[in-house]
């Protein structure tokens, strides 16, 4: 297993929730990153992505993810930290990528208000089309699966244990 452990998936599939109860098993640290980018830029999310707009909003979140220098820490990151070549290969570089996958129409029942969890939409996108634009991206990173459908957390942290031990 290498140094570190980072959960990438969509917004609403649990890289949080299930990161902190991870971290705890395995005796890490957690980071939440899209806490470290508020900490950095004094703003909330949604602050953020309507003040700088999308790119403005990605660059800040690429160099916040490529600037992580952690070990032995869980690292849970936001859903579009995907679009950021360099904070990718510098998170592949220093843990091991889960990607944690979650259906459509689950994902879609859990969410509320995109806008509102600061969640990264171009004009005219809505979670089906950021979905399906994610995906692909999510799987390229991805070191390790780990499909959630009909999982709680329990069962989700084992499936989790048993494949970062394997890597």
């Amino acid at each position: 297993m290498k140094e570190n452990v980072v959960l990438i998936g969509m917004p609403g599939v649990g890289k949080s929730t299930l990161g902190v109860v991870l971290a705890k098993e395995l005796g890490f640290e957690f980071v939440d990153a899209d806490l470290l980018i508020q900490k950095r830029e004094k703003r909330l999310l949604k602050e953020i992505i309507a003040e700088e707009g999308v790119d403005g909003f990605l660059k800040i979140e690429n160099d916040v993810n490529a600037s992580i220098s952690s070990t032995k820490t869980v690292i849970a990151t936001g859903g579009s930290v995907i679009y950021g070549a360099e904070a990718m290969e510098h998170l592949k570089e220093i843990g091991t990528i889960v990607y944690l996958k979650l259906d459509y129409e689950t994902l879609d029942s859990r969410l509320g208000s995109l806008k509102g969890r600061g969640v990264v939409l171009k004009d005219g996108q809505n979670l089906k089309s950021l979905y399906d634009e994610r995906i692909p991206l999510y799987e390229k990173y991805a070191d390790v699966t780990v499909d959630e459908a009909g999982l709680g957390l329990e069962e989700t942290l084992d499936a989790v244990m048993k494949k970062v031990s394997e890597t």
